[in-house]
């Protein structure tokens, strides 16, 4: 495991996860409702721009590395099904939101783990639709989290919107992705052209 900077703050993307789930656990005459959903978004969002962080310097630093490739998108997937899960039990989307966005996430992954397996990793390679999905769930989560308005603006409605927004686009990329494989799916077990 080559120990470099990206992968630091991978890890440490990875080492937020408790503090941020924790934040939640504690009593509110410590830190009141406001002051965790602050505290819960800031760390979220550090969290999001770490990921874009770590992958800029490793290929500026020329430090990237298979074990780094393999391990950023699991740190992205424990902190969004940890923010995801917060929600369902902040009640501030519904459990079906969760269970769509976190089974497409595994579903996808194992899929892309197979198909790398059988040589054909580039058949669901990251689609202009999967940025999409990420985008909308990226912007919706904070505002979910943070969870009071701001001046003018119902940060709850536009987070609302936007989660189904995102769930929307996650069904629609989990199908894309699952037609892109259907020739090897359908196949035998083995690399071949489309």
């Amino acid at each position: 495991m080559p120990l470099n900077i990206p992968n630091t703050l991978t890890w440490a993307r990875i080492a937020l996860i408790p503090l941020f789930v924790g934040v939640f656990y504690l009593p509110d005459s410590l830190l009141g409702p406001a002051l965790k959903n602050l505290i819960a978004t800031v760390i979220f969002v550090t969290a999001a721009v770490t990921d874009w962080f770590d992958g800029y310097l490793a290929r500026t630093l020329g430090q990237t590395s298979e074990f780094g490739a393999f391990l950023d998108p699991v740190a992205d997937k424990l902190m969004v099904a940890a923010a995801l899960i917060l929600l369902v039990q902040l009640a501030r989307i519904d459990a079906i939101i969760a269970v769509v966005m976190i089974g497409r996430e595994i579903t996808i992954s194992a899929l892309r783990e197979w198909m790398a397996r059988v040589g054909r990793a580039a058949s669901v390679a990251v689609a202009t639709i999967g940025k999409f999905k990420t985008a909308a769930q990226m912007t919706a989560i904070p505002l979910l989290l943070y969870h009071e308005n701001v001046l003018s603006l119902d940060v709850r409605l536009v987070g609302t919107v936007l989660i189904y927004v995102a769930a929307a686009l996650t069904l629609w990329s989990m199908a894309y992705y699952l037609h892109r494989a259907i020739p090897q799916l359908s196949g035998p077990d083995r690399p071949r052209d489309l």
